[in-house]
C-alpha cells in the first residue's frame, strides 16, 4: 500500500496511483493554490478531527450532468408551492458552519473541521467558492456549497432543518448551471439520494478527461447572483 506524504511544494503524484479506495496523498495544507490545483486534478480533501489531511481521487466518480437532472413529482409540487427562497451567496460562512454541524445517518462527526472551514471561506472570498441557500421567514432552513472552476462544479456539502430544503436548492443549483452552459457537477461520493436525482458513476479516467476539457473554459470568478439567476 502506497500513500504519498505531500512536502511544502504544491504539487500532486498522479491520481491514477491513488489507492483502491481514491486515497493518494497526506499532509500538505489547505492553501487556496494547493486546493485549486488538487480540484483540477480530481482531488479533494476529506480527514477527521485529529488525522493529518487527506486527499482523495476515488475510482470510478458519481458526476451529474445537469440536462439528467431527476426530479420527482413531490418535489416539483413543493417548488412549484415556493415554500424557500433561494438566495446564491449570501450566507456562505453560516452555510458551512450548519453543514459541519449537521446531523448525518451513519456518521460521527464530521470532515468539515475548523481548517476547512477557514479554507473554503477564503476560497469564498476569492471568488471560486459558492453557496446556495434555503430561507424561510428569514431564517437559512438548507443550503449547500462547493467549488466552481471553467465548467464544473465541484459539490462539497449541503444540510437541511427543514424538510426538503436542501433538496430544492439543489435543484436550483443544477437549473443555474445549466442555465450558464456548465458540464458537470463532481458528486465525489455516491449516495442513495444523488443516484436518483440523475447523478451516475463514470470511470475516473473519463472524469479527467472531461475536466480537462471543462477547464478551457473560463471560470465564473466573484460573488454569484441571485439576481441573474432569475433574469436568466
Amino acid at each position: 500500500m502506497t500513500i504519498f506524504l505531500l512536502s511544502d511544494k504544491i504539487a500532486f503524484p498522479p491520481p491514477h496511483l491513488a489507492e483502491k479506495e481514491g486515497l493518494l496523498a497526506i499532509g500538505g495544507d489547505l492553501s487556496e493554490k494547493r486546493l485549486l490545483l488538487a480540484y483540477q486534478m480530481g482531488i479533494f480533501p476529506w480527514y477527521s478531527k485529529d488525522e493529518p489531511i487527506l486527499w482523495w481521487t476515488p475510482d470510478p466518480r458519481l458526476v451529474l450532468y445537469p440536462h439528467e437532472l431527476k426530479i420527482s413529482r413531490s418535489l416539483q409540487k413543493i417548488i412549484r408551492k415556493n415554500v424557500f427562497t433561494i438566495r446564491i451567496d449570501t450566507a456562505f460562512d453560516l452555510v458551512v458552519q450548519s453543514c459541519a454541524t449537521a446531523q448525518r445517518r451513519k456518521q460521527e462527526g464530521t470532515w468539515i473541521v475548523d481548517d476547512m472551514i477557514t479554507a473554503y471561506c477564503n476560497l469564498h472570498e476569492a471568488g471560486y467558492a459558492h453557496s446556495f441557500e434555503a430561507w424561510q421567514d428569514d431564517k437559512l432552513v438548507g443550503g449547500l456549497y462547493g467549488v466552481s472552476l471553467g465548467r464544473c462544479f465541484f459539490g462539497e456539502s449541503m444540510f437541511s432543518s427543514q424538510s426538503n430544503a436542501s433538496k430544492v436548492t439543489f435543484v436550483f443549483l443544477i437549473e443555474y448551471l445549466r442555465q450558464r452552459s456548465f458540464d458537470l457537477i463532481d458528486c465525489q461520493v455516491t449516495t442513495d439520494h444523488l443516484l436518483r436525482s440523475g447523478a451516475r458513476e463514470i470511470p475516473r479516467k473519463q472524469f479527467l478527461k472531461e475536466l480537462k476539457n471543462s477547464f478551457t473554459k473560463p471560470t465564473l470568478k466573484g460573488k454569484w447572483s441571485d439576481e441573474s439567476f432569475l433574469d436568466k
